[in-house]
């Protein structure tokens, strides 16, 4: 008997330590992925889900007769540049390859390229595929682009951002009246946002310029515009009451007070006192593209 217990005993420790077989319906599912692996695709859904792709703003040495500037940046109450940005941060990143298309509008200013093809460069060194196009006339005002035939020109280049820049010629008008400067503004506005629902549009405000007077028998002398800066807060309120971002280079480069005066004295305003010399043209281009770097950014860190 004693036997056999030892012998059941035996048998049944035996089967403990044979290796166990298992049985599955369908292949092993494969384990955890290594920490190594997982770290790494965590770390790139964090760097593009994230809005964390600031850039720097490169520095400007400006003028030495440049005094009493203003900020330099864009007012956008409302966040109306958000999808535009968006789109540039999704460019930058790599996720879309869609070209990114920016159409400039304005008079003389924009007209002598210098001023938009600037700010396009920078952008376009900065970002890749992006497309800056100018459309100025000599003379312009915004009642100017208020034809179909030219409201269809902008929108045949299917611009993601249209910038407007007008108000050097009504200020000029010596009977310059508020009220149909807002009205002009309005038409052309509502005309592009007919063609163009979705996009967004931002304003820039004139740099300033001098009025010209000829006495008799004396040479021409010139006295600081003053119907600027009635123009100018007239296009900041129309910007803020119809949902449209600008940027007040008035302001920027010194406002009432100096705007005219800095770049007088710095010596960059042709004789005429109201066109820039290039390099003037030039200074503009790249404070508006600090701007709107400095506004992307402010984006990208929300």
């Amino acid at each position: 008997m004693a036997d056999l217990r030892f012998a059941v005993c035996c048998a049944v420790l035996a089967l403990l330590f044979l290796p166990v077989q298992r049985n599955y319906a369908q292949d092993v599912l494969p384990g955890c992925p290594r920490l190594q692996k997982t770290a790494f695709d965590c770390d790139t859904l964090r760097i593009y889900g994230q809005r964390t792709d600031t850039l720097p703003i490169p520095l400007i040495t400006l003028p030495a007769a440049f005094r009493q500037l203003g900020g330099n940046e864009l007012i956008d109450s409302i966040g109306i540049l958000k999808p535009f940005w968006e789109k540039l941060r999704m460019l930058r990143l790599g996720i879309a390859v869609d070209t990114v298309r920016i159409v400039h509008v304005g008079d003389s200013h924009i007209r002598g390229h210098i001023f938009p093809e600037t700010t396009g460069g920078l952008l376009q060194r900065t970002f890749g595929a992006l497309s800056y196009t100018d459309m100025g006339i000599n003379g312009a005002f915004c009642t100017t682009f208020t034809r179909p035939d030219r409201v269809a020109d902008i929108a045949a280049l299917h611009p993601d951002l249209v910038i407007l820049s007008f108000g050097t010629n009504e200020s000029h008008n010596r009977r310059y009246n508020s009220i149909l400067h807002y009205r002009q503004m309005e038409e052309l506005v509502c005309m592009l946002r007919k063609s163009l629902p979705d996009v967004p549009m931002l304003m820039t405000t004139p740099p300033g310029s001098y009025d010209s007077f000829r006495q008799r028998r004396r040479r021409r002398t010139y006295k600081i515009n003053p119907r600027t800066a009635v123009a100018v807060q007239t296009i900041r309120r129309f910007a803020d009451a119809n949902g449209l971002a600008v940027w007040d280079m008035y302001e920027t480069f010194g406002g009432v007070r100096r705007a005219c005066l800095n770049w007088q004295e710095a010596r960059l305003m042709r004789p005429d006192h109201v066109h820039y010399l290039p390099e003037g043209y030039a200074l503009q281009g790249e404070m508006f593209y600090r701007a709107l770097l400095k506004a992307y950014n402010d984006y990208c860190s929300q």
